[in-house]
């Protein structure tokens, strides 16, 4: 402190201590626990007499380097949020937890020796210190993290529910698998061979009911990433065929792996899109992902293949315009179909140089190995392919086509088979072009089309008439419904729906995971391990890397590190039957199983009987509660949770899924997870570069401004300046720490709240941070004396003009915080602190609803002043200020007097002044007759109370 500086002005060093203070007080006093209305927590005259609200943030993945400032934008948002529902009479829940296994904390404790849980927990510990020094109103209770074995003894409870359910498509819901056993006895769901249930034998009824489980073991293509030496989803693998998380080479393989059968519930996945609260942009992506198409499956006769190969084709009025077939390169009839010499006038460009069929196609198969599913879906990337030496028969026009193999295709996509339509498709179009292929147009193109290239748009069907079916002049959709009526009749195909989604893969060869709760006995069969057994905890190992080969090793095998756990995989469990020796799963289930539940577990965390009590899961998050109130079709879920983009795929999707079933099999209420999505933006930083394009510490980057031009240097030497997003990569990291230190966690919180508006990215700006700190210290002006520290406040009444401005501000600022808009509420009441800051010692009537409105964005200065004002209860409860109605509309306002369309007039008017009144003003008006002069009057046109427009001549 200086000696000038005034013995009790707000500054940093007062406001940590401020807050502090506040912090230890609001965890001493339990100032956040909301109370439940049943359970351990049960408190029903304060929760079930409440409206309530469920506030919540994605899960944090507490990572060692803690975090950077753009880090708690979303968190102090919700924050806000939530602090401002409190003084709504909300009940609110509002808390958070860590997603904390994955791969980070394992490649850690490979590098270092020390366990990942006590990294991870390190990790929390850091984490957990920064967040409650900005003040965010959690509810410690409930804060969970999924390495706690209570908390995945829970989620390895709801592994075996999916695990001991089916879909039932005729009820279009899950259901338990000893009502399945009991549809399949009474025939009204078919066996697969279709003998009935009590001619098979006790294997083949377990492989039945094993067939239609909603979890279920099956050798699978998947992503085999050599050099991590694990599976990854396709999620979890970048456009250029490379692990999300190291950067390896991915390769496709056949393995036995855990699958979710996710693709059962792709149309209420699609469906209920429309009853969430969700951006559209997010809604999209998902039904993109989900990729429900409406067609037709058609049959392909193929030398070799006596089923035919069936192809899907959302454009069954095009196939008169099928001149060839592709087929994904790991299509299981591939083998079968190829021949052992190329046939007769096989042209070069079809056979990539290779000497026969069966060469080609390996080689062309090893290649696509190589390339992710993203990759080879890119419509950027030249088309390859290699023809696979057979010819197959299209079915309408009887036309024989080449059988190519290509990456474009896609074995999760369809049937994994389509036939090449160059005349209707760009992709199909530029692989003819390369292979030299013909091309039939079917739908007339428009006048002035590009004839080389497709056609995509409608039109009137052409070239698509044999003596069997004639389609020339139909419409697109008739066409459809003519040839899918002609494959019907003929058994050569039908009308169907397929989807790009594909069933999610769920093992992972990794060791920092949740165990799966799996056993298996001596045949090699799968047993769930009994509720009473739950959970499953990982064992200690000396070795927590799994066995890891080179990137390129294509050919290598997945090797759990739990496997080498041998005293713990090797188990003698009594399962109803005796006891007897048996082997666990050694996978570990994604990191994605603790973050596809955690929002339910938030309602209940104190519950040891059940992942969730049925009446408290119901009170937070059951349809027609809170902000589902009077929505018809409302599905539940949290009332608001908000998170970044990057997740609109991924954990959404796969925490749809979860809740779903549960719903299904009556353990919850709600049928979506969350009814209202908010995605937030990013907090951008300017990273600089030394002449090697290398990035250097942008806090050590000094700026020089001559004759209006801006360079930068670094120790002396100059560098460029870029603009990216916040990270340790590029050097620009700045964290809270450092900001609470040099101005205060309020500070903080204002400058993040108030730079833009929540849904859109902002910079950053270390210099910025100063005004959100003076906005603070005129408003601890307004009530403490800085000299004395006395409070400034008058007992007497404001003028109209302030009261006038303060109920304004009352109603904007409510209406902000309701729609998120937390920075238009914060210009407000910046406007709202200078006006009082201009009329002296201010009236507590104006001051001490200023501070009520700004606490829910500074709570620890308003606890502060409140306190100060003489209040002995936290403000955190207080009733939010109500608007006078009267006050909120202006005594007077101002209408513009335009003479041809020039201002020459501003009227202060009454707002309910009627137009010949209004008129009458204008013509009166001194201006308006000096202006007009000689000129006569033509016309007047009044739009009360805010315009005259005169015409004269």
């Amino acid at each position: 402190m200086t000696e000038q500086e005034p013995q009790h002005r707000y500054t940093a060093a007062l406001a940590g201590e401020i807050e502090r203070r506040w912090q230890d007080r609001w965890e001493q006093d339990g100032t956040f626990e909301a109370p439940n209305p049943a359970g351990p927590w049960a408190d029903p005259e304060h929760a079930d007499g409440r409206d309530k609200v469920m506030v919540q943030d994605m899960f944090s993945y507490p990572s060692g380097a803690g975090l950077h400032v753009g880090h708690p934008l979303p968190f102090v948002a919700t924050d806000v949020y939530a602090r401002y529902q409190r003084t709504t009479g909300k009940n609110v829940l509002f808390t958070q937890g860590f997603d904390a296994f994955g791969l980070p904390a394992e490649q850690h404790a490979v590098q270092t020796g020390q366990h990942p849980r006590k990294t991870t927990e390190d990790n929390i510990r850091v984490f957990t210190r920064q967040l409650r020094q900005l003040g965010l109103s959690y509810d410690q209770r409930r804060r969970i993290s999924t390495i706690d074995p209570d908390y995945y003894r829970w989620t390895q409870w709801i592994f075996l529910q999916i695990y001991n359910a089916w879909y039932d498509e005729s009820a279009g819901r899950a259901r338990p698998v000893t009502e399945l056993v009991e549809e399949f006895e009474r025939g009204s769901v078919p066996t697969p061979d279709g003998r009935p249930w009590a001619e098979l034998d006790n294997a083949e009824q377990r492989d039945a009911i094993d067939s239609r489980r909603l979890a279920y073991k099956r050798e699978v293509p998947v992503n085999w990433a050599p050099g991590l030496g694990t599976v990854v989803a396709n999620e979890e693998v970048t456009n250029e065929g490379l692990t999300e998380r190291g950067d390896m080479p991915v390769f496709r393989r056949n393995l036995s792996q855990w699958m979710m059968r996710i693709t059962a519930y792709a149309d209420r996945l699609t469906d209920d899109l429309d009853r969430v609260d969700w951006p559209e942009s997010i809604k999209l992506m998902q039904r993109n992902w989900i990729g429900r198409s409406h067609g037709a499956a058609i049959t392909f006769a193929v030398d070799g293949v006596d089923t035919g190969v069936e192809v899907f084709t959302t454009r069954p009025d095009t196939i008169f315009g099928a001149t060839f077939m592709v087929l994904a390169p790991e299509h299981p009839l591939v083998e079968s179909l190829v021949p052992d010499a190329w046939p007769e006038g096989t042209q070069e460009a079809w056979t990539d140089g290779a000497a026969d069929p069966r060469a080609g196609v390996s080689a062309y198969q090893r290649a696509a190995m190589r390339k992710s599913d993203l990759e080879r879906q890119t419509d950027d990337k030249s088309k390859t392919g290699v023809f696979t030496g057979a010819f197959a028969t299209n079915p309408v026009s009887g036309r024989q086509v080449p059988v190519f193999i290509a990456d474009y295709v896609l074995m999760g996509y369809g049937t994994g088979a389509v036939m090449g339509v160059p005349g209707e498709d760009p992709r199909d179009w530029d692989f003819a072009k390369k292979y030299d292929l013909p091309y039939v147009r079917t739908v007339q193109p428009h006048e002035g089309h590009d004839e080389d290239a497709a056609f995509t748009g409608s039109g009137p069907i052409i070239n698509s008439t044999n003596e069997r079916i004639s389609l020339d002049g139909k419409e697109i959709e008739d066409a459809k419904d003519a040839v899918i009526a002609l494959l019907e009749a003929d058994g050569a195909g039908h009308g169907t729906i397929t989807y790009k989604l594909r069933d999610w893969l769920f093992s992972r060869q990794r060791y920092w995971g949740e165990p799966f709760p799996i056993v298996y006995d001596e045949d090699g069969r799968a047993h769930s391990v009994p509720d009473s057994m739950l959970p499953v905890e990982l064992p200690e190992v000396a070795d927590y890397s799994p066995k890891t080969y080179e990137p390129d090793d294509a050919d290598s095998m997945p090797e759990s590190p739990l496997s080498r756990a041998e005293e713990w995989v090797e188990v003698e469990l009594d399962l109803g039957d005796g006891v007897k020796t048996y082997r666990r799963e050694t996978d570990t289930m994604p990191n994605w199983a603790g973050s596809c539940w955690y929002e339910l577990r938030y309602t209940d965390p104190g519950n040891t009987q059940r992942f969730v009590d049925p009446e408290v899961e119901q009170y937070w998050m059951g349809p027609g509660r809170g902000a589902g109130q009077g929505q018809a079709g409302d599905p539940g879920g949290v009332d608001l949770y908000i998170g970044g983009a990057e997740h609109a795929v991924l954990h959404l999707l796969y925490a749809r899924f979860w809740h779903k079933v549960l719903h299904d099999l009556g353990h919850i209420s709600s049928d979506e997870p969350f009814r209202r999505l908010f995605t937030h933006g990013y907090i951008q930083a300017y990273a600089y570069r030394d002449h090697r394009g290398q990035p250097v510490p942008a806090a050590e980057v000094e700026e020089h401004v001559e004759d209006g031009r801006t360079t930068y240097t670094w120790q002396g030497k100059p560098v460029t300046r870029e603009y990216g997003k916040m990270g340790k990569s590029l050097k620009n990291v700045v964290t809270p720490d450092e900001m609470c230190d040099e101005y205060g966690a309020d500070t903080f919180r204002l400058y993040e709240m108030s730079g833009g508006p929540l849904d859109q990215s902002r910079a950053w700006e270390t210099r910025a941070v100063v005004g959100s700190q003076r906005f603070l210290q005129r408003l601890w002006r307004n009530v403490v004396d800085e000299e004395t520290g006395a409070l400034r406040v008058s007992d007497d009444a404001p003028d109209e003009a302030l009261n006038r401005l303060l109920h304004k501000t009352i109603d904007g600022v409510r209406k902000d915080y309701e729609a998120l808009q937390f920075n238009t509420a914060t210009a407000k009441l910046i406007e709202l602190n200078n006006a009082i800051t201009k009329g002296g010692v201010a009236p507590r009537a104006v001051l001490e609803p200023t501070v009520q409105m700004a606490a829910p964005l500074v709570p620890h200065i308003a606890e502060e002043l409140w306190e100060r004002l003489g209040h002995e209860q936290t403000i955190a409860y207080e009733p939010f200020p109500v608007a006078d109605p009267a006050l909120l509309v202006d005594d007077l306002v101002t209408c513009v007097v335009q003479i041809e369309g020039k201002v020459r007039d501003r009227l202060q008017v009454p707002p309910t002044i009627s137009e010949s009144d209004l008129e009458s003003l204008a013509r009166e008006s001194q201006k308006v007759r000096e202006a007009l002069g000689d000129k006569q009057i033509r016309k007047v046109i009044v739009r009360a109370p805010k315009l005259v427009n005169i015409v004269a001549g």
